[in-house]
């Protein structure tokens, strides 16, 4: 009888030290667990830029210095004739605005004019497989170029034409004489214009 009465003591004791030993490991896990901020989830941030971008360039790039030579007669009586039209020229883009709202244009401007003979330009609508985003539109019609920058492609979104040559706006270019300035040509050999394209936001 005693030894039986012993046994259940010993029993109730170990189980008691089986729970206190329960208890103080979950006590010391939420200890742990709250020093280190641990638990089922966690987060972290993630930082995104996205950089304003104004680009152009005209395509293809190894070829763009082009020649426009007029043709001498080969009757006699007849005048000059203008060089044909050069139509070899892409204009390319790449344009993210600085702000919501925000469209891009280009203009169109060369460095000096010759009072003996006039050089126009015309955009084409855009087109290519490579390009995305909200494509600019094209000036309506033909450019005669001066020194003074003129709107030849406007109100570009968000967007990138494809780059390289059928991409983008292709270029007309047409060269001729100014009328009553024919009695002031002298023979010229490649005297150099220089045209440039340049992107702005408003």
């Amino acid at each position: 009888m005693f030894l039986h009465l012993y046994k259940h003591f010993i029993d109730l004791i170990m189980k008691k030290n089986a729970f206190l030993v329960a208890v103080f490991s979950m006590v010391a896990l939420a200890q742990a667990q709250a020093q280190t901020g641990d638990s089922e989830t966690d987060s972290h941030t993630i930082g995104i830029t996205i950089p304003t971008v104004a680009l152009v360039d005209i395509e293809p790039v190894g070829f763009k210095n082009i020649v426009m030579d007029f043709k001498a007669p080969t009757e006699a009586g007849l005048a000059l004739e203008s060089p044909d039209e050069n139509t070899a020229l892409w204009l390319n883009y790449s344009f993210i605005p600085s702000d919501i709202g925000k469209t891009a244009s280009v203009s169109v401007a060369i460095d000096a004019v010759n009072p003996k003979f006039e050089i126009k330009v015309q955009a084409a609508a855009a087109s290519g497989s490579s390009s995305g985003g909200k494509l600019g539109s094209n000036a309506s019609g033909i450019i005669t170029l001066s020194a003074t920058g003129q709107n030849i492609v406007t109100d570009i979104g968000a967007s990138y034409t494809g780059d390289g040559a059928n991409s983008g706006h292709n270029l007309t270019y047409s060269l001729n004489t100014i009328s009553g300035s024919y009695a002031t040509l002298i023979a010229i050999d490649n005297p150099e214009v220089t045209v440039t394209y340049t992107i702005s936001e408003q």
